[in-house]
């Protein structure tokens, strides 16, 4: 319990947080694992229409996701919802799932129980130069991608809805 006595309250205001440009989204990180003694991370995260992420299932942690604005498809298991403001949504670990932005922009809030994968985000991410979506980049390395995801213990298993 030392360790859990030592850890500081987390009180950001509004676009405050650690800001990531990660394949094409905005990620405002509120907490990572260092602060929360590994026990979670937790960000805000804005997209646009072009943003789906593969199928893939995490080995490690359970996640959460609620939808602030806009519409995100969900795939989650053999089940497909359209995610409206106010929708929320559970993951489980082992769970095949991703999901794809279907408004022009959609924000989201999201965590993730135990942390270490936020580490992957900043890793593979640049910080944002603004609490934007990032300009126009190059497609990534698919094949980098799912091997640094392999060592976060995620298996990418197909790839995104609609490709």
């Amino acid at each position: 319990m030392e360790n859990a006595m030592s850890l500081a309250a987390i009180n950001l205001e509004s676009q405050k947080g650690r800001a990531l440009w990660h394949l094409g989204a905005l990620l405002t990180f509120k907490a990572i694992g260092d602060e929360t003694n590994q026990q979670f991370w937790a960000l805000e995260g804005l997209a646009d229409s072009h943003m789906a992420v593969p199928l893939h299932a995490h080995s490690r942690e359970d996640e959460v996701w609620y939808v602030l604005e806009g519409e995100i498809a969900f795939i989650v298991g053999e089940e497909r919802r359209i995610g409206k403001p106010g929708s929320f949504v559970y993951i489980p670990r082992h769970t095949p799932h991703t999901f794809q932005v279907v408004s022009a922009t959609a924000r989201w809030f999201g965590f993730g129980v135990p942390a270490g994968l936020d580490q992957w985000f900043f890793e593979t991410g640049q910080p944002a130069q603004a609490l934007t979506l990032p300009p126009p980049a190059a497609p990534p390395d698919i094949d980098a991608i799912v091997a640094s995801l392999k060592a976060y213990g995620t298996d990418t298993l197909g790839p995104p809805p609609g490709m």
